[in-house]
């Protein structure tokens, strides 16, 4: 039915041969979700107007139209550091591959090509957007004696531990992906038109029509919005308007007034809206969401637990309880992956993604193969992550285990207690294809470089006490080298397609590799007391049987009992 009154709609104006006939406008996910900084001088409140004085500083400064780290730093009055976190994380959002900055892997390279100004702008400009509240829990009293609101987030996060939120079923209270991109897209329906005036160029004249947006000043909006549905291709913004659609590098087409640009982008954003409220009814998004994009997999057992099949929104992993996930490449067709309310459990997603996010698990161990982009760990606790990436975000964690290859410092921020980091642990056979896929650098890993930014998050709704703003985040310590233990994943959980890898592809810090060889020596001398051992049968049982109580002991103990949910004949 929504369908069929939005082809009406765009029967007429533009022509039916336009994409935008057939596609709808949707908000790109990852600069919301991935693209956010806690960082208050990067935030301004008064809509365009200091942006629009840095615009012309920074243009009258720079004849290519890209900023350095050095010069960002300068002009926003942030430390070096800052501004180079500032361009990695943008250029982990940016949605344009072919921007040098994306290739960039080293942090002179990255300083030496800067940023584009135009994108740096957008990029800015959606610092003051605000996430999303989750709905309240109805009966937070209930918990709030188990798990006391002494956290900075006073408020609904604040009455649930992770855990407790996975058992106390919460996750219809939180928002459904529909409910995050109609209020993407309502944010973006308030604030375009600013947007709009830090992409346009003026010309004579001292009304509306004197602002006008080139096709290639447009094309940087393809940063927040893009047209198209599940399986199909993106092609450029431009190519998706009735007035820049015909345009090629060789023959641009003229600019465009910017309230014309600015029409058609909110009629397109209405349609899009009135799409997802007749896709979404109010009784569905108040049970179960399951008019949702990403197909919910709570109760799922380990060989009925499949991943969404949307191209355009993340693959879903949720609910996985006391047992084991394994998702290869081919079990994805999207390039992001969620892992949602998933506790006492073994995830192995060894696939080559783009994006992922943890959010909301407990007592469980995650693998994820390689991830180009970024990877965003969220409200979780006792959880041992072990991930190859490009970068990494914790956010809200408790007594979490990070085991990491990662080419950029790892990002602590919000609420954590007791989290701790240590390099790179497992291998599968293709997991330095996928690298390779993704463009991940073995011989750059940052593990033990964590950055900590403030306890409180300025893009939640959440309200906060007074004076706690200003307060640093704990930050994560580094794995004692002799706790330090290799990851074994099990052989028949790979594909079929084997690969080359036969060995961890990140070298281990000498302390940690000590410690390796000390293990691994110390259990080639057991192993050969016991083949010389001079015992009766009868005291080799007795041997063999308190081994391997021993073993079940630890096997229980360590929460190592849940890797054997999985088994060859799964």
């Amino acid at each position: 039915m929504a369908d069929s009154s939005t082809a009406e709609q765009h029967s007429e104006p533009p022509p039916p041969s336009t994409p935008a006939a057939a596609y709808h406008l949707h908000p790109r996910r990852e600069p919301f979700e991935h693209g956010l900084l806690p960082i208050p001088k990067l935030i301004f409140s008064d809509g365009a107007q200091t942006l629009s004085h840095l615009k012309s500083t920074l243009l009258s400064s720079n004849s290519n139209s890209r900023v350095s780290t050095e010069a960002l730093a300068g002009v926003l009055q942030i430390p070096v550091e800052h501004s180079r976190l500032l361009i990695e994380t943008l250029s982990s959002v940016l949605h344009d591959d072919s921007d040098p900055l994306v290739k960039a892997r080293a942090p002179g390279e990255i300083d030496e090509i800067g940023v584009n100004v135009f994108d740096l702008l957008v990029y800015l400009y959606i610092q003051n957007y605000k996430r999303l509240l989750p709905k309240g829990h109805k009966d937070a009293a209930a918990v709030a004696d188990v798990w006391p609101s002494t956290s900075a987030f006073d408020g609904f996060l604040s009455a649930l531990s992770p855990l407790q939120l996975v058992r106390s079923n919460t996750r219809r209270f939180m928002p459904s992906q529909a409910d995050e991109e109609a209020h993407q897209l309502s944010y973006l329906q308030k604030h375009l038109s600013n947007i709009l005036s830090l992409l346009a160029d003026a010309t004579e004249g001292e009304d509306d029509q004197s602002m006008v947006l080139s096709v290639d000043k447009f094309e940087h909006l393809g940063f927040l919005v893009y047209f198209g549905e599940k399986g199909s291709e993106k092609k450029p913004l431009s190519q998706n308007t009735p007035f820049f659609a015909n345009s090629d590098p060789d023959m641009p087409a003229a600019p465009v007034p910017a309230s014309q640009v600015l029409d058609w982008l909110l009629q397109n954003i209405a349609s899009t809206m009135e799409h997802i409220s007749d896709r979404v009814s109010p009784k569905e998004n108040a049970h179960s969401n399951s008019s949702d994009q990403d197909v919910t997999m709570a109760d799922a057992g380990t060989s009925s637990a499949k991943p969404s099949s949307s191209t355009r929104g993340p693959s879903l992993i949720e609910g996985i309880s006391k047992s084991s996930c394994a998702k290869q490449a081919s079990d994805f067709k999207g390039t992001s992956v969620k892992v949602v309310n998933c506790h006492e459990s073994v995830i192995y997603i060894l696939a080559p993604l783009r994006y992922a996010m943890v959010y909301g698990c407990s007592d469980a161990t995650i693998v994820l193969g390689a991830v180009g982009k970024a990877v965003r760990v969220e409200h979780c606790e006792r959880v041992h992550l072990i991930t190859a990436a490009k970068r990494i975000c914790i956010a809200n964690c408790r007594e979490c285990l990070f085991f990491l290859g990662v080419n950029q410092q790892p990002l602590v921020v919000g609420d954590n207690h007791k989290l701790q980091v240590a390099p790179y642990n497992t291998f599968y056979s293709q997991l330095e294809e996928h690298m390779n896929q993704v463009g991940i650098d073995p011989n750059i890993n940052k593990w033990n470089e964590p950055v900590a930014l403030g306890v409180v998050d300025p893009h939640d709704s959440i309200s906060h006490p007074a004076g706690i703003s200003d307060a640093q985040a704990e930050s994560a310590v580094c794995l004692e080298p002799d706790q330090y233990t290799n990851f074994v994943i099990p052989n028949w959980l790979e594909s079929e397609q084997a690969g080359a890898t036969k060995h961890n592809p990140f070298p281990l810090p000498d302390p940690y590799l000590s410690s390796q060889q000390k293990n691994h020596k110390s259990l080639e001398e057991v192993k050969k007391i016991l083949r010389e051992a001079q015992l009766e049968e009868s005291r080799k049982r007795e041997l063999s049987n308190a081994l391997h109580a021993c073993f079940k002991d630890w096997l229980y103990a360590s929460g190592n009992i849940r890797q054997l949910f999985c088994s060859p004949g799964e």
